[in-house]
């Protein structure tokens, strides 16, 4: 059962993202950033939900009065990475759009990357290192000053339930370069949906969002020690079965 409903979830995403992608390339002529953010917002909320429906996944969030209020207050989020799950989801569950930092080869995938190629992201080449943080500062300033929040996966990659993996510095000398607070995001994803699986679980999926962290004045280092600490603290505290 669990196979026929994932098989399902995967044909719903598929046979949305065609529609969704030419409709986003198409409005991208008139539309501005934060339309085209809105209209994206609305395609992951479909995929969301129809987890919810057709495989049983519901979502528990705790600490949105962590959240900076301000429609321009800036903020940096750095999320634990377990599964696609986290990729779809944060932009259903905050209320400033947000601009995800990403390598740019994503951007030539059919369908999908062309849509999130005509948005407001920071797209970066990570051949040329110190160019790209470059890049990711200069474009995170002017989206920052917007109120457009930027999210960033700290571990870079997926990394499998009750693993821990490196956290770069790239989040934390950006919020450093910046001045904005980061917010350190821990998500339980990978017990319903696991990195590289096809199959999903029905279950709950907890959401932690910790209280913001200044950076100003910061070490970028010693900045990225603290975020990790909490984020794998409450990883524990959220999943302890995949930490025994």
């Amino acid at each position: 059962m669990a196979f026929v409903r994932s098989a399902l979830h995967a044909l719903w995403m598929l046979v949305t993202v065609v529609p969704w992608a030419l409709w986003m390339v198409l409005a991208s002529i008139w539309a501005n950033g934060e339309q085209m953010y809105w209209k994206a917002a609305r395609w992951l909320r479909w995929q969301i939900g129809a987890a919810r429906i057709l495989c049983g996944i519901e979502v528990r969030v705790t600490g949105m009065e962590h959240l900076p209020d301000g429609k321009t207050s800036p903020a940096i989020l750095l999320v634990k990475h377990q599964s696609t799950l986290e990729t779809f989801l944060m932009p259903t569950l905050m209320p400033h759009p947000l601009a995800y930092v990403f390598k740019r080869e994503l951007i030539y995938i059919p369908f999908f990357g062309w849509a999130i190629g005509r948005m407001d992201m920071i797209h970066i080449d990570r051949r040329k290192r110190a160019q790209a943080f470059n890049r990711v500062v200069e474009q995170g300033k002017r989206l920052l000053a917007q109120g457009i929040w930027i999210i960033m996966f700290p571990e870079g990659t997926r990394i499998p339930r009750g693993r821990q993996g490196t956290y770069k510095t790239g989040g934390t000398r950006l919020a450093v370069a910046t001045g904005a607070p980061v917010i350190p995001i821990a998500v339980s994803s990978a017990k319903v949906w696991p990195r590289k699986a096809f199959i999903k679980r029905p279950g709950l999926v907890d959401v932690s969002i910790g209280r913001p962290i200044p950076s100003q004045g910061r070490d970028p280092d010693e900045l990225m020690r603290q975020v990790e600490t909490w984020i794998e603290a409450e990883m524990r505290r959220l999943d302890p079965e995949a930490y025994r």
